[in-house]
């Protein structure tokens, strides 16, 4: 008799629809499954592949009736070429220091995170997290997790970069940095560095989560070309903007 023990069913569920974050009268909803268990990395990576993000134990898509704004994009390692304004920007942050350090949340990240979230999204819910909920979204991860902090020559930290490690990429979860950066691009100089870390580690692409153009927040990611897009057949293709 088989005694192969039969394998748990995975299941997705569709939230409620809420205000959309990036497009004004519009409502999102989302498509979630837990990842838990000895499967939770595996799955997690054909997730990923399909256009599926993560926030602490749970996996999520885009499901609005009717919009398909978020388009999952990739960068392309290995044929990216910093160009004119992201190789300034490159130049420009040179005297930082970027350190890898494990997903554990600090009174200092959290500092420069509600920093961050007055200068950018206030009023969100973001902005009203405490440090418990800080804590969470950082240490709540069943895979393979990391941090990157950014300091300046005195030590300041002006930026951190939460990040999963699958075995094709690096995805850039959630990132946030000191609001005087902006005039250094320290967003987009953080994206540079991972771009440049996967290239070291051997890794093709890194994941940016989902563009969208008509979001002065998301639309940004056109930038590092390069891209890939998920399309509606499943398939990634280089993105023409």
């Amino acid at each position: 008799m088989d005694q192969t023990p039969l394998k748990r069913p995975q299941f997705f569920f569709t939230t409620a629809p809420l205000p959309c974050p990036y497009l004004p009268d519009r409502l999102e909803r989302k498509l979630v499954t837990e990842l838990s268990g000895p499967n939770a990395e595996p799955l997690h990576e054909a997730l990923a592949r399909s256009g599926f993000r993560r926030s602490h134990s749970i996996a999520y898509a885009p499901s609005c009736p009717g919009c398909k704004a978020c388009v999952p994009v990739r960068v392309v390692v290995k044929e990216f070429k910093r160009q004119r304004t992201l190789s300034r920007i490159w130049k420009d942050n040179g005297d930082l220091l970027p350190v890898k350090v494990p997903a554990r949340a600090t009174t200092e990240q959290f500092e420069l995170f509600q920093r961050y979230q007055q200068s950018r999204h206030r009023g969100s819910d973001m902005a009203l997290m405490g440090f418990y909920e800080y804590s969470a979204m950082v240490e709540d991860s069943p895979i393979d997790t990391f941090l990157v902090e950014f300091r300046d020559r005195n030590g300041d930290l002006v930026a951190v970069c939460l990040t999963d490690r699958t075995s094709d990429g690096l995805s850039a979860v959630y990132s946030f940095f000191d609001s005087d950066g902006d005039r250094r691009g320290l967003g987009n100089f953080v994206v540079l560095w991972l771009i440049a870390h996967a290239e070291k580690l051997g890794l093709p692409y890194v994941y940016l989560g989902y563009w969208i153009p008509d979001s002065a927040k998301m639309a940004y990611k056109a930038r590092f070309q390069p891209l890939e897009a998920l399309g509606s057949n499943g398939l990634w293709a280089q993105l023409s903007v």
